[in-house]
């Protein structure tokens, strides 16, 4: 595989490979975040904000730590056939359903862009009591399907080495 192929396969890798163990950590975020909202409700007057940022912090989760799932194979498969097959099959029927993804994702990230810029240019907010703006979720969102697609396409290049009987 040429050189340029190599740093960037090792660069997305590592970058998504540091967000993603970054992310893991999300889970004690939110954790406090509704243990806050239960506490609140309970002992003093109800938090408005807690349920929203709860969910802000689960699609944070889940969206920048897609990457790092994508990379490590967790993603979910139809293993019917493919737990049988070759490492060389898998991989050229990866290679082949990885268009698939990206082009979800392409279509993914131009719709973020779009509600980003119109929620940045209008000031976009949530229709709940709290009313948070809803720019900073969004920003994080086209990271993370950016992201997600800079993985997919590494996993590409690393699909056709495979195919080729290289490794990256």
């Amino acid at each position: 595989m040429p050189r340029v192929i190599r740093s960037y396969v090792r660069i997305v890798d590592a970058v998504n490979h540091r967000i993603g163990r970054i992310m893991m950590y999300g889970i004690f975020v939110m954790v406090a975040i509704l243990l806050w909202s239960s506490f609140s409700k309970t002992f003093t007057l109800p938090s408005l904000w807690t349920l929203e940022i709860a969910q802000f912090a689960m699609v944070t989760y889940y969206i920048l730590g897609g990457p790092y799932s994508i990379q490590l194979g967790s993603n979910v498969r139809m293993d019917l056939f493919y737990g049988n097959w070759t490492v060389r099959r898998k991989a050229q029927v990866d290679a082949i359903t990885i268009f698939l993804l990206i082009f979800y994702l392409g279509v993914l990230l131009y719709g973020a862009i779009d509600s980003t810029t119109y929620s940045l240019q209008y000031g976009e907010r949530s229709s709940t009591a709290w009313r948070p703006y809803m720019w900073p979720i969004k920003i994080i969102m086209c990271v993370g399907f950016f992201l997600m697609l800079l993985q997919a396409i590494s996993e590409f290049f690393k699909d056709i080495a495979k195919i080729k009987g290289l490794e990256l």
